[in-house]
């Protein structure tokens, strides 16, 4: 039986990545994802519901994401789902998801990808 692991995010970084290394030297970055959902309910109020995603990546892409990010950056990213599950100190057995980074696109800051109210939504068209 075939398997298939993948997953596709957009979301904003909730925290700086955070940049370490391995005992063999390999880079690896860890940070938070929060990727919105907007819909209206039936009695027509908008709603959100917001989900955040704990991400990891490794080597040469861990070192650019831990260079040219910060909290609040918008990122596309594609990689694989993880388990981890380890002994908390109080002996209590802890567990979470998280994605594994394979591929990423800088999709710009949060202020990039809004309109600024000083410019009450229009942008500036240079021609």
């Amino acid at each position: 039986m075939a398997n298939f692991n993948k997953i596709i995010l957009l979301g904003n970084l909730t925290r700086a990545a955070k940049l370490s290394y391995l005992p063999n030297q390999t880079a690896i970055v860890e940070f938070s994802l929060a990727v919105n959902r907007n819909w209206k309910g039936k009695d027509g109020e908008k709603k959100q519901d917001v989900c955040f995603i704990e991400c990891k990546a490794f080597a040469k892409p861990a070192e650019t994401l831990n260079k040219y990010t910060k909290k609040g950056d918008q990122l596309l990213i594609e990689g694989r789902l993880s388990f981890d599950s380890w002994m908390a100190k109080d002996g209590t057995k802890r567990s979470k998801h998280r994605v594994i980074i394979e591929s990423f696109q800088l999709m710009g800051t949060k202020k990039e990808n809004s309109a600024s109210p000083d410019n009450d939504g229009k942008d500036d068209i240079p021609f």
